[in-house]
């Protein structure tokens, strides 16, 4: 609970030691331990080259955090968050605590163990991989993790999944305190929690806020709420004890808050004083409903916000970095803005990683991002004796109570892909009832701390789901519930195979690439850069994922010759995969209401399916999601006889577009093909048809369109590019400073450039990228050096150029 309670902060430097005494140096909490050691010279960079195996002996060994307190009043209490994870804490000598999950908070009041002068503090963290083979040979039947946890029975232990490992993660378990470290003062009255809930259910517009507050006291008090310029007080006695006190503000007819694109995200501001302590929340009024009511094709998935249906649009959020001391609000908001740039408007938070900060949804809450929730339950089995669900239970409940709150949670989910687990090991497979009986355990354990604590929450059971109490393998059903559709990338399947599907809600689907060369330049030297070179397989965490890459490649373009190349090109077929998904699952609409693909950010530098870079440099794919995913959309699906052309509004309003398609040819002559006029609203519209005679081998489709103040264009192929003689574009390209930014002009030449790319010598960020410059068109770019101060030269990178024979 954030408050002003704290007497003594002990963030800041503390001594790090393992027990051998081989190391020591300092580590600034909060952080990890991985990062301290980099720091001090005790380890090299774990993402340099293939060091993260020089740096996992880190995870196996016991380790002590020291330092010393002065104090004047020792009657305080200790406060921790984000305690990874299991700990002692020693305090003169005494142990004071046993900590177990990092995503709990630990108030532990220190008695006569603290005292006035010098005290001596130790945290102590055992060898969490002993650890966790210790709990794993104590359960009474096989708890198997993933496959994708190089370090094994992480499961085992309540910290992220990721941490020991994933297929896009570096494996360290690093430890650490990652949140809060303090002593607060004892107070005779004391606020324990603050929940809030909405009532939107009356004729005059008004809406009232109710606010909850359980109080502990030995003593009278007052407690002051604060809140859109009206105060109250409550009156406490020292006879209450623990207590929950209820009470009401009401507003006439407030500013609601809508997701990116819907309207505006007013907050109101709402405080709670008792003492020293206070309590500051701000809170956006909206109703935001998940609608599984039945129908045709079987149930609705779709989310509803102030009884308006909204398209999700987004992608999966996974940790901001793979060790927690390197995460910052500053690079966290970048890459939240990145989203909404995008034309985002929800994300989904995975259950391998992390609950995140307040600030983390504070900036949701700003930007107008919805966040799907999963409890922190990923990909493994898990266990269901009575003291892991009593952790899991005191977890639920307090993440449930810290973050009801915000305007951006819009549904909870109980985990990432376990239902499926089930049948992913052969333990499962052979005694499903066991393993059966054995979730549900953990599932309803989680729903009802979700239930108890916010009653109103939307609950969705696990992700992929077809709903509560059904098990079935839902992965691809089309009828009902959420999807995971992953067999473009992991059955090698063509991008069409998404076309085969049409999912109520897509809520995992991806295409793997390389990062960009700069980020490529701070982990391999020039005499690496070669796929199947030791250090690029090192920074390839899926099993085949490099040969996927490479086999789509031939697929569908020329081989590129240059390594710079080969990793253009595997960001633009990544970008052209997510795209034939979104574009034909928002096509569906209302049939389909939501896409969010696999995976908005990297943890560390690293091949994946993310669309941005590790630091958060923009790969084509999301410059593409920026068009893709924009309010108004046209778009060619293919047909039986040829092509139809769609339109597509996710705008609040209906919006009337003017939609043309051309055939282009491969020296940018153009001939009309059809054109249509549409409303498109709640549903998606089909404009009009393409014959397939229409088009000529050599020509590709251009289709424009226009409404709603957008003027857009893109470009269909339906031939693989391989097949194309593509022409030399001879397009050109220009810069000048325009104080710290650089506009940068392209001028197309003889043939049009498809995918141009504007590259910059040094780091930092385009405007636009994998464009379509026809000849004799100028376009302006802005980009926006890292280093305000540098020079850097451009260069233009497009599909013929990168895929031409070099002799």
């Amino acid at each position: 609970m954030p408050s002003d309670q704290v007497l003594v902060d002990l963030s800041g430097e503390w001594e790090l030691s393992d027990t051998s005494g081989e190391h020591r140096c300092p580590m600034v909490l909060p952080g990890d331990a991985i990062t301290a050691l980099h720091s001090a010279g005790h380890l090299p960079d774990p993402y340099w080259g293939r060091n993260e195996y020089d740096c996992r002996w880190v995870a196996e060994r016991d380790w002590v955090l020291r330092r010393t307190v002065t104090l004047d009043d020792p009657a305080v209490a200790l406060v921790i968050s984000g305690l990874d994870t299991v700990a002692e804490v020693w305090w003169n000598g005494t142990r004071v605590l046993q900590a177990e999950n990092a995503f709990r908070t630990y108030d532990v009041p220190l008695g006569t163990v603290a005292k006035a002068g010098e005290n001596d503090v130790e945290i102590r963290f055992p060898a969490i991989t002993r650890v966790a083979s210790e709990r794993a040979a104590a359960q009474p039947f096989p708890v198997p993790i993933s496959k994708n946890c190089p370090i094994p029975d992480g499961n085992l232990i309540r910290k992220p999944a990721c941490d020991f490992g994933w297929d896009w993660n570096i494996a360290l378990a690093p430890f650490g305190v990652i949140g809060e470290i303090s002593l607060r003062r004892l107070a005779p009255v004391r606020i324990m929690s603050l929940t809030t809930r909405q009532h939107f259910d009356k004729t005059d517009g008004s809406v009232d806020l109710w606010v909850s507050l359980d109080v502990a006291a030995e003593s009278d008090g007052r407690i002051t709420l604060s809140f859109a310029g009206q105060e109250q007080e409550i009156a406490v006695f020292g006879t209450d004890g623990e207590k929950r006190f209820l009470t009401c503000f009401t507003l006439d007819a407030p500013d609601l808050w809508w997701p990116a694109g819907q309207g505006a995200q007013p907050l109101y501001h709402l405080t709670a004083t008792c003492g020293d302590q206070r309590i500051a929340r701000r809170i956006g009024f909206r109703q935001i409903e998940l609608d599984t009511t039945k129908d045709a094709a079987g149930a609705r998935f779709a989310f509803k916000v102030n009884g308006r249906d909204v398209f999700a649009k987004g992608a999966n959020w996974i940790p901001a970095d793979a060790l927690a001391g390197r995460i910052t609000p500053e690079k966290t908001r970048d890459l939240l803005q990145s989203a909404v740039d995008a034309n985002m408007n929800m994300i989904r938070i995975w259950g391998g990683g992390r609950y995140e900060d307040d600030w983390f949804y504070d900036i949701c809450d700003e930007l107008g991002l919805m966040v799907w929730q999963d409890f922190m339950f990923a990909c493994n089995l898990y266990p269901s004796d009575p003291d892991f669900l009593k952790e899991v239970d005191a977890e639920a409940r307090e993440q449930v109570a810290r973050l009801q709150h915000h305007a951006c949670i819009a549904l909870w989910c109980g985990d990432n892909e376990l239902v499926g687990a089930l049948d992913w090991y052969d333990c499962s497979r052979e005694n499903r009832d066991t393993y059966l009986v054995n979730y549900d355990r953990l599932n309803r354990t989680i729903e009802t701390a979700l239930r108890e604590t916010d009653p109103e929450a939307t609950w969705w059971p696990s992700s992929p789901s077809l709903g509560p109490m059904d098990f079935r393998d839902g992965w691809h059903v089309d009828g009902q519930g959420d999807m995971h559709f992953w067999s473009v990338w992991h059955e090698n399947r063509d991008f069409d195979h998404y076309r085969d599907v049409a999912p109520r809600f897509c809520s995992e689907f991806g295409f793997q690439s390389y990062p960009s060369m700069d980020v490529i330049r701070t982990f391999a030297d020039p005499a690496d850069w070669n796929i199947s070179n030791p250090v690029f397989e090192s920074h390839q965490k899926n099993v085949g994922g490099n040969e996927r890459i490479a086999a789509t490649m031939f697929r569908y373009f020329r081989w590129p010759e240059r390594f710079e190349d080969f990793v253009w090109l595997s960001q633009l077929q990544q970008g052209l995969a997510i795209r034939t998904a979104v574009e034909q699952w928002r096509s569906l609409k209302p049939h389909c209401m939501g896409t969010l693909y696999w995976q908005l950010n990297d943890t560390w530098p690293v091949c994946s399916w993310a669309s941005l870079d590790y630091g958060g440099g923009w790969k084509l794919l999301h410059h593409m999601a920026r068009r893709f995913y924009a309010p108004q959309l046209a778009l060619v699906r293919p047909a039986e006889d040829g092509w139809q052309v769609w339109a597509v509004n996710d705008a609040p309003d209906n919006v009337t577009l003017q939609v043309e398609a051309h055939a282009l040819t491969l020296t940018g002559e153009t001939r009309a093909l059809g054109s249509g006029t549409v409303t498109p609203g709640p549903t998606a519209l089909h404009a009009f048809d393409i014959a397939r005679e229409a088009l000529a081998e050599d020509e590709v489709i251009l289709l424009k369109w226009e409404g709603g103040g957008t003027t857009a264009s893109d470009i269909f192929a339906p031939r693989p590019w391989k097949n194309y003689d593509l022409r030399p574009s001879e397009a050109t390209v220009s810069a000048t400073r325009t104080g710290a930014h650089w506009t940068v002009t392209l001028t197309g030449g003889s043939a049009p450039a498809f995918f141009a790319t504007v590259e910059a010598s040094v780091p930092g960020r385009i405007s636009d990228a994998a464009v379509h410059l026809m000849p004799g068109q100028t376009l302006d770019l802005s980009f926006t050096p890292a280093d305000p101060s540098a020079e850097p030269t451009f260069t233009l990178r497009d599909l013929e150029s990168a895929t031409r024979t070099h002799r």
